[in-house]
């Protein structure tokens, strides 16, 4: 299929949450193709559906006093933290027909859902290939994953997304590149006690240039998800 994927630079989370609900509209009403928005975010903790504000050790004043937005989304999961060093993936794609739930809800069928979720993770794996780090799945728990040095495991890319009415795709993805390990301190990121975060300077020195991360992304999902020809272009502020 024909999709179209822009780079956007660092964009605060509500500007590029206003722009995700535009595109979706548009995909949605079949005037622009699936499009995928690569960015970052400047520091910023998001909160999922599930977020329990215990996870949110400084406390939203304690954050803000540090120069860091707490966000309550509509995405999955619990809380993360969004920032330089991170590419953030946002996929606006039609995932297909949404079903009636038992209590007059519309959700996509479980198996598409869960399904859509590997892909996901499969495209991150590929990009960590691409640098020559292993990346893996952990069962039962959504994203992906590395081994330090140590042998422990440690969370690399987050995943968090949600379907709209229309059965449009948005949220997405964040693949730590070289993130400041003194914000991620101040949560339990995906509410998940007890493991590391990861990025691709723990492994690398120095590491890539984002740009090639960005490039990397791009050619993944295009491969994972079977869009045919998909550059990655910059985007004028705001011009989608």
């Amino acid at each position: 299929m024909q999709c179209r994927c822009y780079w956007l630079g660092e964009v605060p989370y509500q500007k590029a949450w206003a722009l995700q609900r535009a595109v979706a509209a548009r995909v949605a009403a079949g005037e622009r193709p699936p499009t995928l928005l690569l960015l970052s975010h400047p520091p910023t903790f998001t909160f999922g559906r599930r977020g329990n504000p215990a996870h949110l050790l400084w406390g939203e004043e304690g954050a803000r006093r540090r120069g860091i937005a707490v966000v309550w989304s509509d995405r999955g999961g619990d809380v993360t933290y969004h920032g330089p060093g991170q590419v953030v993936g946002y996929p606006i794609l039609p995932l297909g027909q949404l079903q009636v739930t038992r209590e007059g809800r519309l959700r996509l069928p479980q198996r598409d859902y869960v399904g859509y979720l590997r892909r996901l993770e499969s495209v991150l794996i590929r990009v960590l290939a691409y640098f020559g780090i292993r990346g893996f799945r952990m069962e039962g728990l959504t994203g992906v994953w590395v081994r330090l040095p140590s042998g422990d495991p440690a969370k690399i890319a987050a995943i968090g997304v949600r379907v709209n009415a229309q059965g449009i795709s948005q949220h997405g993805f964040a693949l730590n590149v070289d993130t400041s390990a003194e914000h991620w301190s101040g949560i339990i990121g995906c509410g998940l006690r007890g493991y590391a975060i990861a990025n691709l300077a723990d492994f690398l020195q120095p590491p890539p240039p984002m740009q090639d991360v960005v490039t990397a992304v791009a050619e993944a999902f295009a491969e994972g998800f079977g869009c045919a020809g998909m550059p990655c272009v910059t985007a004028p502020d705001g011009i989608i």
